[in-house]
């Protein structure tokens, strides 16, 4: 059987090389400090839709590393109506929702108050608002008993089952628990990075609970980040880049808990995730500043509450295509007022239609010239196969393929021209030389998409729409 670290003598008193820290340190610090301070020069509004953004991945991303999937608008509503955030309409929330991001706000939010018996006993009761962990009823805002036998982390089918972990004994934690609330309340000197590192390990090697350890040790490690940057506002996820590299976390979990109390390899790979969670902020900052830059080019236009609580539905990333009958019950209205309120928008270029057709129309949101670029060169590649001929002669079958094959390229020299519209100035010239190409060629994509590609570009041009 193996033997894991809280079974060492000398438990817990883990160590570290901080030498072959010292320089990975500093640099996820450095780091740190630049996001922090760009997202500081942002205005109130767009800081405040990051921090949304950046909690409603956190929340989701923590519940599905333990295989919960939570619905994604009721997270984001219920955050925001605890952040005093107006969106629009809320969707309610359910209880396991609303729980889990009272826990996470609370860690967050609250991260200079002490970490306290009571406190986690809270969060877990919140976490586990029937007492039950899906049909097992579990001991719920209290440390787990021994009913139960050993609390073990296992995989593999029933009878072949592998043990990838034994946590200590349930008349230890007492005493075990303890000994982690004084030393992560109390003034070691220790980097408050490193301390969130060392956190998270130390309360998941306790495994206290009957069920959501995990999630609460991420809590614990968020509330000590929170710590290093003194401030409650969030703008990256550590939690949604432990869910992308999950394997590699439960890997590297096992292997420490299974090592000595050397735990330096623990911290590189916890230091190597915070940086890889910085770039995921970049991703949530440009999202934002999309959004943002979106809004300011319709800055006047009138729009009902229908249309604009829809539009944001579709900025936040809306799963699926968008149709009548979808936008007719997220207004909860009529499909004929749903068809009026598209139409509207289609006429000004705002959305457009999807190259489906007939009764399954999809219609997509045009945010950017990148968008608009990238409907027709995804329009033109659907239909790279149709085109029109001179004379009555038809083709052979060498000469379609060939034909079918220049379209397909000037459809990649579109999407190129899109990416390049994110980083660059492109004009309707741009685009023109390739659509002309495209006529040569005997393609001629809907006069609609081309209209949507000249106005994005002219409100990138900031002529507006």
């Amino acid at each position: 059987m193996a033997t894991y670290i809280h079974e060492l003598d000398g438990w817990p008193t883990l160590t570290w090389d901080a030498k072959r820290l010292q320089e990975q340190l500093a640099a996820v610090r450095l780091r740190q400090g630049k996001l922090l301070g760009r997202m500081e020069a942002l205005g109130f509004q767009h800081r405040a839709e990051a921090v949304l953004e950046t909690l409603t991945e956190d929340v989701l991303k923590s519940s599905e590393i333990e295989g919960e999937l939570l619905d994604k608008e009721q997270v984001r509503s219920s955050i925001a109506r605890r952040l005093g955030m107006d969106i629009g309409a809320l969707a309610p929330a359910d209880r396991n929702v609303e729980g889990v991001v009272e826990m996470m706000l609370d860690a967050t939010q609250s991260y200079q108050m002490p970490l306290t018996q009571e406190r986690l006993f809270a969060w877990h009761a919140a976490l586990f608002p029937t007492g039950r962990s899906g049909m097992s009823k579990i001991i719920v805002g209290g440390w787990r008993d021994a009913t139960s036998g050993p609390m073990q982390v296992v995989s593999g089918p029933i009878g072949r089952e592998r043990v990838h972990y034994e946590a200590p004994a349930a008349d230890r934690l007492a005493h075990d628990m303890q000994a982690f609330l004084d030393w992560f309340g109390g003034d070691a000197p220790i980097d408050p990075i490193l301390k969130a590192a060392v956190a998270h390990l130390w309360f998941v090697t306790i495994h206290p609970f009957d069920d959501g350890n995990g999630r609460i040790a991420r809590a614990i490690a968020d509330l000590a980040l929170a710590r290093s940057e003194n401030s409650p506002q969030r703008f990256y996820s550590m939690s949604g880049q432990i869910r992308i590299e999950r394997s590699a976390y439960y890997d590297i979990l096992e292997a420490t808990q299974k090592g000595d109390l050397d735990i330096t390899a623990w911290l590189q790979w916890f230091l190597a995730c915070l940086d890889r969670a910085f770039d995921g902020a970049e991703a949530i900052l440009a999202n934002v500043l999309r959004k943002g830059r979106f809004w300011e080019t319709l800055a006047g236009q009138p729009l009902n509450e229908r249309q604009t609580a829809v539009i944001n539905r579709l900025l936040e990333g809306f799963e699926g295509k968008m149709t009548t009958s979808k936008w007719a019950k997220i207004t909860k209205t009529s499909t004929d007022t749903a068809l009026r309120d598209i139409d509207d928008l289609v006429r000004r270029r705002i959305l457009v239609r999807d190259n489906a057709g007939g009764r399954s129309t999809n219609y997509l949101l045009i945010v950017t010239a990148a968008d608009a670029l990238r409907a027709i060169s995804a329009n033109t590649r659907a239909h790279s196969a149709i085109s029109v001929w001179d004379g009555a002669r038809m083709p052979s079958p060498d000469e379609a393929a060939a034909r079918q094959r220049t379209i397909e390229s000037l459809a990649a020299q579109i999407e190129g021209l899109a990416q390049l519209s994110e980083t660059a100035p492109v004009t309707y010239r741009d685009f023109e030389a390739i659509l002309a190409a495209l006529h040569a060629a005997g393609f001629h994509p809907e006069n609609e998409l081309v209209s949507a590609v000249a106005f994005a570009l002219h409100r990138a041009d900031g002529g507006g729409s």
